[in-house]
């Protein structure tokens, strides 16, 4: 079985666009509010083997600790000092991640919170994860230290000191955002502390920065404070690398301040990626996947080697920043993984994949009044990330990460890096598929009805493993093999065709029927009415649970492949698979563990 391994050196003429992954290595993970030594153990039992070449972190710095509501995500985002004490873990347990991510090839990128400290209607005292005292309401912030000299309080005229419109960039740069004591990052001192703060990081052996709010700072303060930024720590990188700098930029359209103003300094988020592929794989506005052949600039996304991509992140899977209800999340399992694929498959920008947590969502007039809710915890200390047997995690982690096909694709995008986008295909609706070079092809069907057709993929004859489906694992597939002859899928008709009778265009899924009811029912409706064939429960032995009592999802705990279910015996379902078929009602399926 043919597995190609794409092997290339990336040499990069610019300082602050690499990120310094180990070589065939392509994408990183944002591990959202994880404990620092719940990383260092994924990095070494899991990221490095499946090929991810960093990490992004939440804050490290200190922050003020909120009790109203308690202990929400966004408390992170208000530091207090620039100790290296969390609740993700203390400074020796943040060296001890830093070293070993790097010893394993996973670079670690901090989110490094530069442009204001708390809000300014926190309680002055010392609830702060480190104990340091600080003020508010009096700008005082010894533990840094920073006095009311270091704000931009005198600077912004809007009365109360807040943002008021996003179309004068001066309020949005020196006014507070949402009550955020905005830094006077113009002031010398200002700047040589944060970079003080970021020195400290480098020297630890981070790879580099996600700059929160940029579009709230001037590019020209950024760029002072990173033009006093050491060069990377040796022990892991080649002398003289500059560190990896990605700017949170909102800019959808329409404002002032734009992506662009902030390409000299480092990669731009690009928020627009998401919001348009949502719409696009949710069949909104009249879109469709066909419209994707030029996609990226096309769609007048900012340039590839200048954007960070993603599906979400931790604030618009929330409903926070920019995107609204198009956004694809781990709640959209199906959609996600077709988005999250799509963006690891296609050559467009540096991209980050998402790593959640569960959180009680509750919709009241559309808004989820639970958006705030902090990362698993008992009583404020966050829970370990465990590990079921099955690879997925527990504890309320999501770990979109470990999904089968995520983790396959990031496999997949590493094996094509550097290869051409070719060989587009689509059916003039939500069917499309493309390839990279003579690497890898990808085929998406977002119709609901089945794909069958014949296509050039630009692949060396040969046979391949389809790692969307299943797993590569030494010569062995766990996946649907294909058979590519002559430059073009020969298995193709068999992967995609759901082989119905002539004139008949649907399935039924009969969930969790017997057997014999679905034989009669092929027998006295199906076939009268159609119907092209039935999507059966799984047929396999599987655990019985009762606690609770017999639930559907028991089918999905198979201990055997005998045919021996609630549903019936092997020689009752032999029986219902003859007489469906009998009567034309022939694809008879059953659904693939994903």
């Amino acid at each position: 079985m043919k597995f190609f391994l794409l092997l290339s050196v990336i040499v990069f003429c610019w300082a602050q666009y690499a990120p310094h992954t180990k070589t065939g290595r392509t994408s990183i993970v944002h591990l959202f509010e994880w404990r620092w030594v719940d990383i260092a153990l994924e990095c070494e039992r899991y990221l490095a083997p499946k090929g991810f070449g960093g990490v992004q972190i939440s804050p490290p710095s200190e922050n003020a600790v909120i009790t109203d509501p308690s202990r929400p995500w966004w408390e992170r985002y208000q530091p207090v000092s620039y100790k290296l004490c969390t609740r993700s873990g203390n400074e020796s347990e943040f060296k001890d991640m830093v070293t070993r991510c790097n010893n394993v090839g996973v670079r670690i990128y901090v989110d490094a919170v530069i442009n204001h400290m708390t809000g300014s209607g926190v309680s002055a005292g010392t609830s702060s994860t480190c104990g340091s005292y600080f003020n508010p309401g009096t700008r005082d912030f010894p533990a840094v230290p920073y006095s009311g000299w270091d704000f931009n309080d005198e600077k912004c005229n809007t009365g109360n000191g807040e943002i008021k419109s996003y179309d004068v960039a001066y309020q949005v740069r020196d006014c507070r955002l949402v009550g955020l004591l905005d830094l006077a990052l113009a002031k010398d001192y200002v700047r040589s502390t944060v970079a003080e703060y970021l020195n400290r990081l480098i020297d630890i052996g981070v790879a580099g920065f996600r700059i929160d709010a940029s579009k709230h700072m001037w590019p020209g303060d950024i760029k002072a404070v990173l033009d006093k930024l050491h060069n990377l720590n040796t022990s892991w990188f080649p002398e003289g690398s500059r560190p990896f700098i990605y700017q949170e930029v909102i800019d959808l359209g329409g404002e002032t301040i734009t992506s662009s103003d902030y390409f000299g300094n480092g990669r731009v988020t690009e928020f627009k990626y998401g919001v348009k592929l949502g719409t696009v794989l949710r069949k909104w506005s009249g879109e469709k996947m066909a419209y994707l052949k030029n996609w990226g600039e096309g769609w007048g996304f900012m340039p590839s080697d200048r954007a960070l991509v993603f599906v979400d992140n931790h604030d618009n899977q929330r409903g926070h920043g920019a995107g609204g209800a198009s956004i694809l999340t781990f709640w959209d399992a199906r959609l996600y993984k077709m988005g999250v694929g799509f963006m690891l498959a296609h050559p467009y920008g540096f991209t980050r994949v998402m790593s959640s947590y569960h959180w009680p969502r509750h919709f009241e007039d559309g808004k989820d009044v639970n958006d705030w809710v902090g990362p698993p915890n008992n009583n404020g200390v966050i829970k370990e990330v465990t590990i079921n047997p099955d690879t997925t995690c527990g504890n309320g982690w999501v770990c979109e990460h470990r999904w089968r096909q995520i983790r396959n694709m990031v496999i997949f995008r590493n094996v094509v890096d550097g290869q051409p986008f070719t060989n587009w295909w689509d059916n003039g609706s939500n069917q499309v598929a493309f390839g990279r070079g003579n690497k890898g092809f990808i085929v998406f069907n977002n119709d609901d009805w089945a794909l069958s057709a014949t296509l050039q993929t630009g692949l060396p004859p040969g046979t391949y493993c389809d790692v969307i489906s299943g797993d590569k694992i030494g010569d062995n597939c766990t996946g649907i093999e294909i058979n590519v002859s002559c430059d073009a899928i020969g298995f193709c008709w068999a992967q995609y065709d759901p082989h119905v009778k002539s004139g008949r265009t649907s399935i039924v899924h009969l969930f969790e029927w017997r057997w014999v009811d679905i034989a009669l029912e092929c027998e006295r409706y199906l076939a009268p009415k159609g119907f092209g064939g039935v999507q059966v429960s799984p047929p396999s032995e599987n655990a019985v649970i009762t606690d609770p009592s017999r639930p559907w999802w028991e089918r999905y705990q198979p201990v055997s492949y005998k045919l021996c279910t609630r549903s019936g015996n092997e020689n009752e379902f032999k029986d219902m698979v003859t007489r469906c078929n009998n009567v034309g009602v022939s694809d008879l399926k059953f659904p693939l563990n994903t």
